[in-house]
């Protein structure tokens, strides 16, 4: 009796454990599927990113940690861009366009930067309040990590060294 247990048992808690593996597998969130215009009009579709790596960092002009974490995200940028890394740097709908434009102007950000004028990229990406707020996308288009507050680098790097093996 008890052998027949066993047999009815493991494969039972067996398919259990591998169903829920397969669910929290395939159950990355999307990222939406949204369009952003940069500050020289450019305008680029998140679905045209799919196989690279993209950050997407929401920021202000006047938030301390946003302009503090900026130098750090355009080295990473320069560092990775070859091997498959995009960063596209959100504005938020109340940071003045002319701001904007003259910090990226003067630090020389060598990544897309873009405006959210009417506050629909935020409210696409689940509603965003807080900056800086980064999303880390995979090369498939889903949301692999969600940072509030400054992205830690060194977790960064080490994602972007595991998910770029081999590229470039």
């Amino acid at each position: 009796m008890a052998l027949n247990l066993k047999k009815i048992v493991f494969p039972l808690v067996l398919a259990l454990l591998l169903g829920g593996l397969a669910f929290t597998l395939l159950s990355k969130d999307e990222a939406p599927p949204v369009a952003f215009t940069t500050i020289t009009g450019q305008k680029i579709e998140l679905q045209q990113l799919r196989g690279k790596m993209v950050l997407v960092n929401f920021w202000a002009t006047s938030c301390p940690g946003c302009v503090q974490e900026m130098p750090k995200l355009s080295d990473t940028y320069k560092a990775y861009h070859d091997k498959g890394f995009e960063i596209v740097a959100v504005a938020m709908d109340y940071d003045p366009p002319d701001h904007v434009l003259h910090f990226a102007d003067k630090n020389k950000l060598p990544f897309a930067v873009a405006l959210d004028a009417d506050g629909s990229l935020a409210k696409a990406f689940g509603d965003v309040q807080v900056t800086p707020t980064s999303y880390i996308i995979d090369q498939q288009g889903h949301i692999v990590q969600r940072v509030m507050g400054e992205v830690n680098f060194v977790t960064l790097k080490s994602l972007l060294d595991q998910k770029l093996k081999g590229s470039a």
